[in-house]
């Protein structure tokens, strides 16, 4: 256990390896409670959205999820969040919990130029809502014993409200970040200890397992997702991230640091987020030195790990020109060592 983000998390149960492996073959559970979630209420509140995220908000319909992040107004991210859309006056925002404060001021900030009311049309609920992420082949498959309705059949970052081990009003949805099939079950805090123990009774013959953060990072950093405090931040903007995906700029969509997000985009930019894997023996952790040939410094590990899948250290980090191109010869400085890599495509795991 672990001091993360105001609460004790776990690191591992019975550890990182088998958790990991679990959840790429079977499936298993992660508490994810510490999450952070606002809602966002009223006939300004796509608007607002549209304005504060760098995704297309207009491009949901209802039911429909989208992976998005604020922009900080000086060409950085704020954070990355999931954006939920109910109806068009009812949408959830999903933040990551060491940024619910810093969000939160973030979005109160902007709040009043939409006629929204902090506290009233934008609602922090982060205190109120437990989370339990079910992710690997088997998820659905356990999750459909414990409600009445179809859901094996849910399209990929959907989401829908339900009965569900028997709880009314259960947040549902389909997001997910190991790479693998998956679901994310919203309840009140009070419901949390019953609906934990619904789900490992349904997944017991599945050998289902508790994972913690370290799984969970393993897991991600597999599939190449970026992790805010790691691979993106206040200094980072989604183009260098290779996060170009979710930043639209369609002729409806004005949003904080468009201009400056479409000149990297259209005159490039001078350093990208790249994945490496290494060729010698060896662990690559955050701020490890990335070199060159010569030994001079290119960049600097975000993430890295050894990836329990592949059986070989794999990380990211960010590269100038000249380095981004697949198999170029890079090198990790690990303990006083050069050790040889070499820059990879993303993911570093297609998925079972």
């Amino acid at each position: 256990m672990v001091p993360f983000a105001g609460y004790e998390m776990p690191v591992e149960y019975c550890g990182i390896n088998e958790e990991h492996l679990t959840i790429r073959h079977r499936v298993g559970v992660f508490d994810v409670s510490h999450m952070g979630e606002f809602w966002v209420y009223g006939p300004s509140a796509s608007d607002f959205l549209q304005y504060l995220t760098t995704n297309d908000v207009l491009a949901l319909t209802d039911g429909k999820a989208q992976y998005t992040c604020f922009p900080n107004g000086k060409g950085g991210i704020v954070d990355d969040l999931l954006v939920y859309r109910f109806n068009p006056e009812k949408y959830l925002l999903v933040v990551n919990a060491a940024n619910i404060e810093k969000d939160w001021n973030w979005c109160s900030a902007y709040a009043a130029r939409f006629g929204l009311r902090p506290g009233k049309d934008l609602v922090n609920a982060s205190d109120d809502i437990a989370q339990l992420a079910l992710q690997g082949p088997l998820a659905l498959k356990i999750a459909q014993k414990l409600t009445r309705e179809s859901i094996t059949d849910m399209e990929h970052y959907t989401v829908r409200i339900l009965e569900f081990a028997g709880i009314e009003g259960v947040i549902f949805s389909t997001t997910g970040y190991t790479g693998e099939k998956g679901c994310e079950i919203y309840i009140k805090n009070s419901d949390g200890p019953e609906l934990w123990k619904s789900v490992f009774d349904a997944g017991r013959e599945f050998d289902i397992k508790p994972a913690g953060l370290g799984a969970r990072d393993t897991l991600r950093l597999e599939m190449g997702y970026c992790l805010y405090g790691n691979d993106i931040s206040d200094d980072t903007s989604p183009i260098e991230a290779g996060l170009g995906w979710i930043t639209k700029f369609t002729d409806s969509k004005d949003f904080i640091d468009r201009e400056v997000f479409l000149k990297q985009k259209t005159e490039g930019v001078n350093r990208k987020l790249r994945g490496f894997e290494m060729i010698e023996r060896g662990i690559p952790r955050q701020h490890y030195e990335i070199v060159d040939e010569n030994g001079t410094v290119i960049g600097e590990v975000t993430s890295g790990t050894m990836s329990p899948s592949l059986k070989k250290g794999i990380g990211m980090g960010y590269l100038g020109k000249g380095f981004w191109k697949p198999d170029t010869p890079i090198f990790i400085r690990i303990r006083n060592k050069d050790l040889r890599a070499r820059v990879v495509n993303m993911p570093f795991y297609a998925g079972s």
